[in-house]
């Protein structure tokens, strides 16, 4: 008998980041909570220029850091969708959504977690 107040089991799997015991250096956390963070600064400070620095991070770490790379794109993703939704009637909701969903991403990296948005699109892979 299934419980009524437990969510249902995710019919997508959460793509692994890199081995088992992968742990990601200092630095590349650093990079991680820079992303998920500027993404907040740019909704505080321009609106809708909460991609820019997740799209600066993801384009320097690319090719270095896996971990930042993923996590740059997680919020790149993330701030492209919400900035499509502060563009309707009721937009600070999703700036609303941008801040608060950034800095509980902020934390998740901080400790080495990757972190996926809920509600977000993947459209950089």
């Amino acid at each position: 008998m299934n419980n009524p107040f437990q969510p249902p089991e995710s019919s997508h799997p959460q793509p692994p980041i890199g081995p088992p015991d992968f742990t990601p250096s200092n630095d590349d956390r650093n990079l991680a909570l820079i992303a998920h963070l500027s993404g907040c600064a740019g909704i505080l400070a321009g609106g809708l220029l909460g991609f820019i620095g997740p799209l600066i991070i993801y384009i320097t770490q690319k090719d270095k850091s896996p971990f930042a790379e993923s996590q740059a794109k997680e919020a790149l993703n993330f701030q492209i969708i919400a900035s499509c939704g502060a563009l309707f009637p009721i937009a600070f909701v999703p700036m609303v959504l941008q801040i608060v969903f950034g800095i509980i991403a902020a934390l998740a990296v901080r400790d080495g977690r990757p972190y996926q948005y809920p509600f977000n699109l993947r459209l950089f892979q």
